[in-house]
């Protein structure tokens, strides 16, 4: 038994496919599938931005993520001490260790700001059956902007997470999977179905639908796609694998990652089908979603004032579908941040030997201690902890990740690995492909995105 596979057993491991497809897709489903893809794609011409998506998130998200997935599985250690060992020549240890704690420290920087957009979902979530209670000013203290309220949604949500994170890799991150996310989907679906049945829909539906195949070549369509089909997978960070060190030694890990992709961009795109005719319900109903511009209007202004303004215009059956829209957000947000507190999680047991007890409760309190000094300082920090960590440092660490698979991984352990289930893995259209492609095009497409978010 090799050394990988000592190191499974204690640190625990998915029971089944499913439990890690699911898993590995709820890390990747966030609030940015939710309404950053939809939204992007209003903003880029609809379908012709959808077209692009799909291609790019093959093109560049699939081989990226496999990177960290095989290197997780091979591995079976967190990232900082999966990067420190991957490299066969000595000196390059330290180049894994730095790249790890970037990984680590970033995941974390992620999670402080996340928590706090996710608590909003939660108030919102919340707020509307209290309304419709005759608990109205309990409702509104939630969905009004102030610290006391953004402090106390955010460590609730942090409590929440840390929850589920404390329960291990089975009967944590794996049982929760397996219940959030046929949940997420069956919401996703009845909200799109019944926003579909609305005047206006069929406007954003056909926007989203038919493509404007002059946009396609729009330089601004190609870095947005390209942007969108790398940050949709949650690469870069560390999730994907830590994730990935907790699969099997029997599963085909081509095949997962690709079922991961395909749930991951599956969502981004059934969203579309929610949130395009949703906006355009609103504009039937008079709720201005333009600018004077003529553009559309930001993100979280659609999601947290054009939407709320929709469901106000719809009496009785708008608190029923406020609260499930949020609670679908709430949901997609929970998917993702146990992944992130896992990466830190996984790093403080297994380097300094901490219980998970210990080092859940220490590295989300160090978050929650993070992301509360982000809220009582929100006009300076919010916008410059979001620039740092998914513009600069995510796309930075995705090139590195890139470059230690493809260049300072040994081409010979890496197929080993492979054939641990696959003994033709050579004969493999994905090996004759991938290696090339991660060595060579994935850190040229991804520093088109970082220098794109530099300039």
């Amino acid at each position: 038994m090799g050394k990988g596979q000592r190191l499974a057993s204690p640190r625990g491991e998915f029971r089944s496919r499913l439990g890690f497809i699911l898993a590995a897709a709820g890390s990747a489903v966030g609030l940015g599938n939710i309404w950053g893809f939809p939204t992007q794609a209003a903003s880029n011409g609809g379908a012709a931005f959808l077209i692009t998506y799909l291609l790019l998130a093959f093109v560049l998200a699939y081989p990226a993520l496999m990177a960290e997935l095989l290197i997780g599985r091979h591995t079976h250690r967190n990232m900082v001490m999966a990067l420190r060992s991957l490299p066969e020549r000595n000196g390059l240890a330290s180049l894994g260790h730095l790249t790890g704690m970037g990984g680590l420290i970033t995941a974390s920087m992620i999670l402080s700001f996340y928590a706090i957009v996710a608590g909003w979902m939660l108030g919102f979530a919340a707020s509307y059956p209290l309304s419709a209670g005759g608990m109205e000013a309990s409702g509104d203290w939630l969905i009004t902007f102030g610290s006391p309220r953004n402090l106390t949604l955010m460590l609730l949500f942090m409590a929440l997470t840390m929850a589920v994170v404390l329960g291990g890799v089975e009967d944590g991150i794996e049982r929760w999977s397996r219940r959030l996310m046929p949940l997420l989907i069956a919401t996703l679906i009845a909200l799109a179905l019944y926003v579909l049945t609305m005047e206006g829909a069929l406007t954003g539906l056909a926007i989203y639908l038919l493509p404007d195949f002059e946009k396609v070549l729009s330089g601004d369509l190609l870095i947005d796609a390209l942007g969108s089909a790398f940050f949709s997978l949650s690469l870069g960070v560390g999730t994907m694998l830590i994730y990935g060190s907790y699969l099997s030694d029997t599963e085909n890990v081509p095949s997962v990652g690709a079922q991961v992709a395909l749930v991951d961009v599956g969502i981004a795109v059934l969203a579309g089908f929610l949130i395009m005719p949703a906006m355009y319900v609103a504009d039937a109903r008079g709720v201005a979603i333009f600018n004077d511009a003529g553009g559309l209007l930001s993100e979280d202004t659609l999601i947290f004032k054009v939407l709320p303004a929709l469901f106000d215009t719809m009496e009785g059956a708008g608190t029923w579908l406020a609260t499930a829209f949020f609670a679908l957000m709430s949901i997609a947000a929970l998917t993702s941040s146990i992944s992130m507190l896992e990466v830190p999680v996984a790093y403080l047991i297994e380097r300094h030997q901490l219980s998970r007890r210990r080092a859940t409760l220490f590295a989300g309190g160090i978050i929650a201690g993070f992301s509360a000094l982000i809220v009582l300082n929100f006009g300076t920090l919010f916008s410059w902890v979001i620039t740092v960590s998914t513009r600069y440092s995510q796309p930075a660490l995705g090139i590195l990740i890139c470059i230690f698979a493809g260049w300072l991984w040994q081409r010979d352990t890496l197929l080993q690995e492979l054939k641990k289930n696959d003994a033709d893995a050579e004969m493999r259209l994905f090996w004759k492909i991938w290696p090339f492609y991660v060595k060579w095009l994935c850190p040229v497409i991804i520093g088109v995105i970082l220098v794109q978010s530099v300039l």
